[in-house]
């Protein structure tokens, strides 16, 4: 007999539903989250007396220490989008209530229903640079925060206020020039000192995050880099959400995660296509960084925008065109980096090492 597990996880418990392959429940149990709960999920499946296969929700998400445990244990785990499991619920599982026990059902039916679902695999290099990444742009993100408070204190002392791109050291030598005397304008003057002080903290850690993450674009022997306009910060973006470009079987596929491919629109006889709002929106906006910095300089980029505006599109979509070949391009430097990546796996094999190249 098959089961099928399906784990709704929460920060502080676990909720486990079995199903057989009829898509009926046969037994369930929550876990206490904690040191052992991977060993107490793995004896409730061994009562079941059966093989079992196990799915779990948002394993990128709340999920993830639960399936990176299954993952590093070597026991296969699908991941179930949250999405997903809530259209089940809904519309296919006849549970329609939400409670931890219907979602545990809806998973494990969800994962029943469908067989292409991405194993979760042992976290990699792109983790890492996930996590780097993201430090990063939450660095420039308080740091653009302290930079327009620093602007909205200047224009109520300073007529006409700060020039942009403000940095540290320009706004010290305003705040030397400011001549204050009513109280109100000399507590601006401190909250402005303050705020100088926090740019500069966040300057030097942006320049450490910068150092980090190159390393890390360099050690994956990326050829992304290549691409004109993929700095670091790009590449690193781009590495980080793709994860494994083997999960999509076709540049169109690719395009289509991106949201660089426009999604059809039709009604009736009239056929039409429209900007793609979603899709991976990180991703799309590293390729539209990649984009604008071509369209600057002289390059293949900036020709094939001119062509188009020269056959009549706008602007904006030259530019859009312009990002769904930038995705082309993209996609065949991932997979030159697999194929190269498992070719010299394959040579540290036949020589007998065990350490490969990152």
């Amino acid at each position: 007999m098959m089961y099928t597990i399906g784990i709704d996880p929460h920060k502080r418990s676990h909720t486990a539903v079995a199903v057989d392959d009829a898509e009926n429940e046969v037994a369930r149990r929550r876990v206490i989250a904690g040191p052992n709960q991977l060993a107490e999920l793995r004896g409730f499946a061994a009562t079941l007396q059966g093989e079992c296969r196990w799915a779990i929700e948002a394993a990128s998400g709340v999920g993830l220490l639960l399936a990176q445990q299954f993952a590093r244990a070597g026991v296969d785990v699908v991941d179930v989008p949250p999405t997903l499991a809530a259209r089940v619920r809904l519309l296919g599982s006849g549970r329609t209530a939400k409670t931890d026990r219907n979602d545990a059902h809806s998973i494990a039916v969800a994962a029943i229903r469908h067989p292409r679902l991405r194993a979760v695999p042992v976290e990699d290099h792109t983790a890492q640079l996930r996590l780097v990444v993201d430090r990063h742009l939450q660095l420039s993100g308080a740091r653009t925060q302290v930079a327009s408070r620093l602007h909205a204190l200047f224009r109520e002392v300073l007529p006409g206020g700060a020039r942009t791109g403000l940095r540290a050291h320009m706004a010290r030598d305003l705040l030397d020039g400011l001549d204050v005397e009513h109280p109100a304008d000399v507590t601006r003057r401190e909250l402005a000192v303050e705020l100088i002080e926090d740019m500069e903290r966040l300057d030097e850690q942006l320049k450490t995050s910068m150092r980090r993450m190159t390393h890390e674009v360099n050690s994956s022997n990326t050829t992304l880099l290549e691409i004109q306009g993929c700095g670091p910060v790009t590449a690193a973006l781009i590495l980080s959400r793709v994860r494994n470009i083997d999960r999509f079987p076709s540049r169109d596929h690719f395009a289509a995660y991106n949201a660089t491919a426009p999604i059809e629109a039709s009604s009736g006889e009239r056929s039409r296509h429209r900007l793609n709002p979603k899709g991976n929106r990180t991703l799309n906006r590293a390729i539209h960084i990649i984009a604008i910095c071509q369209l600057r300089y002289p390059g293949p980029g900036r020709d094939y925008y001119d062509r188009k505006r020269a056959e009549g599109k706008t602007g904006k979509e030259a530019l859009r065109a312009l990002k769904r070949q930038i995705s082309n391009v993209i996609w065949r430097h991932l997979i030159a980096d697999a194929d190269r990546y498992r070719w010299q796996v394959s040579l540290g094999r036949q020589a007998g090492t065990t350490q490969y190249p990152a």
